[in-house]
């Protein structure tokens, strides 16, 4: 949510010291933004205004669990040697993570030495499972992330995408768990082919309370279409979102504490970044168009936006180290590719959300121009139409989550790109889901106010 506001509400608290709303507004706004210390000092001031206010006191204390949780897991953290991708390896090895004798779903195939693998009838029954409200084994939950896992750890942050000739490609934004408009946006798009790749950019999971079922879908697909399924790291894909923002709940619940940890740790190995590249002359007239130093177009598709500074280059995101790390709120994941925006205003200025970065259309033409890059695709933002199309075309928002948490009433969109780089928009409603609020597994008595 955005938080430019804050500043507004600091002036009024310095006309008005004992303006209590004033001070409510901006702990959410640290809340939102995952400030807590700054947002408890906040409500701790409203409480003083206002000391029999219980819903702010509720708050309070939510916020100081959260708080103290994190601050513990950080130091439990900083002592774990093995990442927890060796740790379920031995679980599994001990023999610590079998299958339930009782199971009667989709079974997942072995090898003929005993291991497993994945093919299209088992992804296939297990999404119908899924459908029906029901889960698969917690070690299947395994091997499909530690599958997905051997391949991240393959490709380098930047990752190269030729679109051969009769290939396309589809640019699918923000999912956030909304499980059954994933579904029906993949009827859309069609699964992975030969001639066909999705690339997901970002923010799969929080907020949406099928968090679980829409990663474990992305993710074995990964696994079975590893040069067909791509997936790009958004500011979601991270423990401080997660612990706030409902996936971290909904994991531990479903599958346990280990099992959150697993995914928390394979977040980390996704790719930064995607260059989808043309491969034949563009279509058309190529006036004012920015093409590669071989005359093709090509599309960085990164989840938030472009950089703080000028100079970057491609092999700049290519070289960063991010298996393991966190992005936090500052430094290169963090202001720089998750949590940018554009703006209309040329420059940069101050992000409305109170982290990263805002980058205008000059900002945008330079970095394309100094790079061979055609436009570039982010998400990271709701859009009424699903897409918008900015900085005279540079720039293409697209986001996949219609009806966003239940309340946007916005549509959902994806961006297929063939082989001469031409760009086609689909758009597509919410679908009925069942019973199920958005952020049901989100931090006690918090939900509300980070909706």
């Amino acid at each position: 949510m955005a938080c430019a506001r804050r500043a507004f509400v600091a002036a009024a608290i310095g006309l008005d010291p004992k303006y209590a709303k004033a001070y409510y507004r901006r702990a959410t706004c640290y809340l939102q933004t995952l400030r807590y210390k700054q947002a408890i000092g906040d409500f701790k001031k409203l409480l003083a205004l206002e000391p029999q206010n219980q819903l702010v006191r509720m708050q309070l204390d939510s916020t100081q669990k959260i708080l103290r949780k994190a601050e513990f897991e950080k130091a439990i953290e900083m002592e774990e040697e093995k990442s927890a991708a060796e740790r379920c390896s031995e679980i599994i090895a001990e023999g610590g993570c079998d299958v339930d004798k009782g199971y009667a779903g989709p079974v997942l195939p072995r090898t003929d030495d005993g291991k497993y693998k994945i093919d299209l009838e088992f992804l296939t029954s297990m999404i119908q499972w899924f459908k029906d409200g029901k889960s698969i084994p917690k070690r299947y939950v395994w091997e499909i992330v530690l599958g997905a896992h051997a391949h991240f750890a393959q490709e380098e942050s930047l990752v190269y995408v030729d679109i051969e000739e009769g290939m396309t490609v589809d640019v699918i934004g923000d999912v956030h768990g909304q499980f059954y408009d994933y579904l029906h946006l993949l009827s859309l798009t069609g699964q992975p082919s030969d001639n066909h790749a999705l690339l997901m950019n970002g923010d799969l999971v929080d907020r949406g309370s099928w968090s679980i079922e829409v990663i474990i879908t992305a993710l074995a697909f990964k696994w079975l279409y590893p040069r067909r399924m791509f997936i790009n790291r958004g500011n979601h894909e991270a423990k401080e979102m997660n612990r706030t923002y409902g996936f971290e709940g909904e994991a531990k619940h479903k599958f346990g504490e280990q099992s959150y940890k697993l995914f928390a740790y394979v977040f980390t190995a996704m790719p930064l970044a995607t260059l989808l590249s043309a491969t034949k002359p563009p279509a058309g007239s190529t006036k004012n168009v920015i093409l590669s130093p071989d005359g093709r177009k090509r599309f960085f598709v990164v989840h938030g936006g472009l950089f703080s500074k000028d100079g970057v280059t491609l092999d700049d995101v290519r070289k960063i180290k991010r298996i393991g790390k966190q992005p936090g709120q500052e430094g290169i994941m963090c202001r720089w590719l998750l949590w940018t925006d554009p703006q209309e205003l040329p420059g940069r200025g101050p992000s409305k959300r109170g982290v990263g970065i805002a980058f205008g259309p000059d900002v945008t033409k330079r970095w394309c121009e100094a790079n061979g890059v055609t436009g570039v695709i982010r998400s990271h933002e709701v859009r009424q139409d699903g897409y918008s199309i900015e900085h005279d075309g540079l720039c293409t928002t697209v986001f996949s989550a219609p009806n966003y948490v239940d309340q946007a009433g916005n549509k959902g969109a994806f961006i297929r790109i063939d082989a001469t780089g031409t760009q086609e928009y689909t758009q597509f409603d919410a679908q009925p889901h069942p019973p199920l609020k958005p952020m049901a597994y989100a931090s006690g008595g918090l939900a509300s106010l980070l909706m």
